[in-house]
């Protein structure tokens, strides 16, 4: 079986002690965990250096201009979409926004700054759950 291998960077973005989330919507084209949150960010293009890639996928989601800090957790999934695996290796960075106004893109149909108590209520895919949960505790 072919499995497509793709790069992706993913933001945790805090302010004032929580961090954003992004649910995605059914008019996500490749969607594979509608209505389940996640963190802003995706996959990077091939020749793209990753912390554009990062910005890119960030200011398409959301809106928000950032600035990038440093690495928290690199994880992978293997994910099926349209029909072709995937396997999907991804590095999550601190991120800050250094602008305000969230505007979601097509593919999401809610956000919510949450805190640590709050995310645990929440449906936020996996290996984001985990991830969010360490880096709570290491805050």
């Amino acid at each position: 079986m072919d499995v497509a291998q793709r790069v992706a960077c993913k933001g945790i973005i805090a302010k004032d002690g929580k961090v954003l989330v992004l649910r995605e919507a059914s008019t996500y084209e490749e969607g594979t965990n509608v209505g389940r949150y996640h963190c802003p960010g995706g996959r990077i293009n091939p020749g793209e250096p990753f912390l554009d890639g990062l910005r890119r996928e960030i200011c398409e989601e959301t809106g928000l201009d950032v600035a990038v800090g440093k690495p928290v957790h690199v994880g992978e999934w293997f994910p099926e979409i349209k029909g072709v695996k995937n396997h999907i290796v991804a590095i999550f960075f601190e991120c800050t926004a250094t602008s305000e106004k969230v505007s979601l893109s097509e593919g999401h149909d809610d956000y919510k700054w949450v805190s640590a108590e709050e995310s645990k209520s929440l449906d936020i895919m996996s290996p984001e759950d985990k991830i969010l949960e360490s880096y709570f505790k290491a805050a």
